[in-house]
């Protein structure tokens, strides 16, 4: 996905006396519109059931000492972006600190993981059991690219969605990470 917009905009995001939102923050903000459209990927299996919620509670992949550990932000669809953005910073703080209580660990209903963070492209990422879906994102690199039938440099980020064909098909899961696709490449048209 082409990024360079969004990346050339984030700064002009920060709320006045605030730091601009992370970028990650930013894409977890697109997931969750995202999701309201594709509501199947937020759910989770349970036995043999698949359980639908009437919230997102947003797993953030973090690693830490103690492993990769996956707080919770609670409700997270209800969250602006600047709330998220100070959430994932909490979190990444507690985490790395060895403070998370155990309930900040679970109940999670869809995980975005940012492997990006340590210079990896891609990965195939896991589910978070009993979820059904997780999406991870590649750094973000200067590359070759061809817009408008010229090559340029372009920043571009490399995006994983894993999901379980149990709970929906290809195509369910290819519109919600398109929506995802559309929000990144176009932040100014975000739904």
């Amino acid at each position: 996905v082409d990024v360079t917009d969004l990346w050339n905009l984030r700064p002009q995001m920060a709320t006045e006396g605030q730091r601009a939102p992370s970028f990650t923050a930013i894409l977890a903000r697109y997931v969750l519109l995202a999701l309201a459209d594709f509501p199947l990927l937020a759910g989770r299996i349970e036995g043999e059931e698949i359980v639908q919620f009437d919230a997102v509670n947003l797993g953030i992949a973090a690693d830490t000492d103690r492993g990769l550990l996956v707080p919770v932000i609670p409700r997270a669809h209800e969250h602006s972006l600047s709330a998220i953005d100070d959430a994932l910073r909490a979190l990444a703080v507690e985490a790395r600190s060895g403070g998370l209580a155990p309930e900040r660990l679970s109940g999670s209903t869809f995980t975005l993981n940012n492997y990006g963070a340590f210079g990896v492209d891609g990965s195939a990422a896991i589910i978070n059991h009993p979820e059904v879906a997780i999406l991870g994102v590649g750094q973000v690199r200067e590359r070759a690219w061809v817009v408008g039938g010229e090559l340029a440099v372009r920043r571009i980020a490399q995006l994983s969605l894993v999901f379980d064909h149990r709970v929906c098909d290809g195509g369910y899961a290819a519109g919600f990470l398109r929506r995802v696709v559309e929000a990144l490449e176009s932040p100014l048209t975000v739904y």
